[in-house]
């Protein structure tokens, strides 16, 4: 890449663009400024909602609100598909789900917003529904804060209820 002369011999000297080509580009400098939660939340959230969809976890949260009380007793949903909702009931359940399944779709889909079941499909399950809870041991009834010197009033009652919670807490450490 030299310099060629009008009699076609080269003079031994370099171009200008020879020289840019050698040298690599700067590295970009860095913004140091601050950035809106929006911008960032995307990168955060992309892996989870490849998992599961947020509508398809409001669908899972608000099961009980979507179909009522009487039939989040005895379901439960377990995957959401392709458009494809498994609930799992019990046999005779899910023969009654099966002729409401039509205004069960769209009820689901009006409360997510957006058409995100197109078909239910019925798992058997005996055990679907019953939620396991704990069972709690009963709280004393004897309240060992007592204020002989106020009159009988809600806020008596109050104050006697938080010196037993704190009495209660403290004999618990």
């Amino acid at each position: 890449m030299t310099k060629e002369s009008a009699s076609g011999k080269t003079t031994g000297r370099k171009t200008a663009t020879t020289q840019k080509a050698q040298t690599p580009p700067p590295p970009p400098r860095r913004a140091m400024t601050a950035r809106s939660l929006a911008a960032l939340l995307p990168n955060v959230t992309a892996p989870a909602f490849k998992k599961r969809s947020p509508a398809g976890v409001q669908l899972f949260t608000d099961w009980a609100d979507i179909v009522g009380p009487a039939h989040a007793a005895v379901t439960t949903p377990r995957k959401l598909s392709a458009g494809t909702l498994s609930i799992a009931c019990a046999g005779p359940v899910a023969m009654e789900l099966q002729h409401l399944s039509d205004a069960l779709i769209a009820r689901i889909n009006t409360w997510c917003g957006q058409a995100l079941v197109a078909r239910l499909r019925f798992v058997q399950d005996p055990a679907a529904g019953q939620r396991i809870t704990a069972r709690r041991t009963p709280k004393a009834a004897t309240r060992p804060c007592h204020l002989p010197d106020m009159e009988d009033s809600p806020l008596k009652e109050a104050l006697e209820s938080l010196g037993a919670h704190i009495v209660q807490k403290k004999s618990g450490r």
